[in-house]
């Protein structure tokens, strides 16, 4: 895996996250049990903290950064699409966040919010929870997020981590 420590910024991973061996994870990042870390997601923790809880998906080729005062907090149950970019940001708890979006500094996911693909939510924005983002820059649909479905995705990318952790072998 590459998992790097910067000067006396080091990872730390729960014993049961999955973080594939093609993800890079640098400096100040916590990663929380059962969460997955998939193929060329970056999670760079050198200005500032980076937090995954509980039970979270980074999918692939994700990028994940913070700033100095500006951590990134992502938090349990959450799903992180393909592609994605989260730069100094909240995400509360049950989130969804679409493939290929921006979430920028300072903007709060609420819990069980979704972020749609492809969507940029600027600095500051606040999505509520259980609301909807779409569109560049986003725009906030109150009450339009799938809570249960969200709930199911995560537990699948749980499922598959264990599924990895257990069966993935490199055959070059």
């Amino acid at each position: 895996m590459a998992i790097y420590q910067l000067d006396d910024l080091t990872p730390a991973i729960h014993e049961t996250a999955f973080v594939h061996p093609d993800a890079v994870v640098i400096g100040d990042v916590t990663i929380g049990a059962e969460s997955t870390v998939w193929p060329m997601a970056v999670l760079r923790g050198d200005y500032g903290t980076i937090t995954v809880g509980e039970r979270t998906s980074i999918q692939d080729g994700t990028v994940v950064h913070a700033g100095p005062g500006f951590p990134t907090i992502i938090g349990n149950g959450c799903v992180v699409g393909h592609l994605a970019h989260l730069e100094g940001c909240i995400l509360e708890d049950d989130c969804l966040v679409g493939s290929g979006s921006v979430v920028l500094h300072h903007a709060v996911i609420g819990s069980g919010a979704t972020v749609g693909a492809n969507a940029v939510v600027p600095n500051q924005l606040k999505v509520h929870p259980g609301a909807l983002a779409l569109g560049v820059p986003a725009k906030v649909l109150e009450g339009r997020s799938n809570a249960e479905m969200i709930r199911f995705s995560a537990e699948q990318y749980v499922r598959n981590g264990a599924r990895f952790r257990q069966g993935l072998r490199r055959l070059d």
